[in-house]
């Protein structure tokens, strides 16, 4: 299944393509590189929701144009944005809503990152789960030589994952860094020489896992990011679990030493 979501313009800007329970969200504006329109941010959401619902169990988020994963947000709206507050605050409202829908889905989410990945599409491989880079994969987060900032939502996403130091080296300079530098620092995960190839070994492995566990452990890691050490629910979530279909097939394909064959 392909199916093709468009920014109100003649261009193309997400391909959606499902394979049994993996989904692949390609970026494919290439007269743009992969610039991000304000207009296109909910599209995204839409498509990752969309596949869930078709029975994805792990979104992947690449690009379709070679030598770019995405140049963030499209530089045409933000030329415009001066002196218009309305504008200003959809701008930011569409992103920070589409990216935090993307958080909330209850499935694996890898962002492929081959090429380059600027600002906008730093947040956006920020918002998946997992990000995994190609050998020439750059990354670069420049609001400050723009004059502006960049959204507190990316700014704590960055932080949780490369610390406050690396953070700020990254925000207060608009350094570009390489896939190396960027695995060591932990912005990414994974490095591969096709970030597309590693994506695509990693994703069944998160597919055949329970959608239970993994979106029981998706709430637990996002609250342990912002600090969480402990709580009632997730107790109760952890101690639930054993009563569940998942836990009751999990046992049976371990005794039989087989693969689960997980429902949902």
């Amino acid at each position: 299944m392909t199916i093709a979501a468009h920014d109100g313009t003649d261009d193309i800007m997400f391909d959606l393509a499902q394979d049994g329970r993996v989904a692949r969200i390609s970026l494919n504006r290439a007269e743009a590189r992969n610039a991000i329109p304000t207009a296109s941010w909910s599209m995204l959401a839409d498509a990752a929701e969309n596949a869930v619902a078709d029975g994805a169990r792990t979104v992947i988020v690449r690009s379709a144009v070679t030598g770019i994963f995405s140049a963030g947000a499209d530089f045409s709206d933000l030329e415009g944005l001066a002196g218009d507050p309305a504008g200003q605050h959809a701008m930011r409202s569409a992103m920070s809503g589409a990216l935090a829908r993307l958080t909330k889905l209850p499935v694996a989410t890898i962002a492929a990152v081959d090429g380059g990945c600027f600002g906008a599409g730093v947040a956006l491989a920020m918002a998946c789960d997992l990000r995994v880079a190609g050998h020439a994969a750059q990354f670069s987060i420049p609001p400050a030589r723009l004059g502006i900032g960049y959204p507190q939502e990316d700014v704590f996403r960055l932080v949780s994952l490369v610390g406050p130091g690396q953070a700020a080296r990254l925000l207060l300079t608009g350094e570009r860094i390489g896939a190396d530098e960027a695995h060591r620092i932990g912005l990414v995960e994974l490095i591969g020489h096709s970030a597309h190839v590693a994506a695509g070994s990693l994703a069944p492995l998160c597919a055949q896992s329970s959608p239970t566990s993994v979106a029981m452990l998706k709430q637990a890691i996002a609250a342990a990011a912002a600090g969480v050490r402990t709580g009632a629910e997730f107790d109760q979530a952890f101690e639930r679990a054993f009563d569940g279909a998942d836990f009751a097939e999990g046992i049976a394909a371990m005794r039989a030493r087989r693969a689960p064959e997980f429902e949902g």
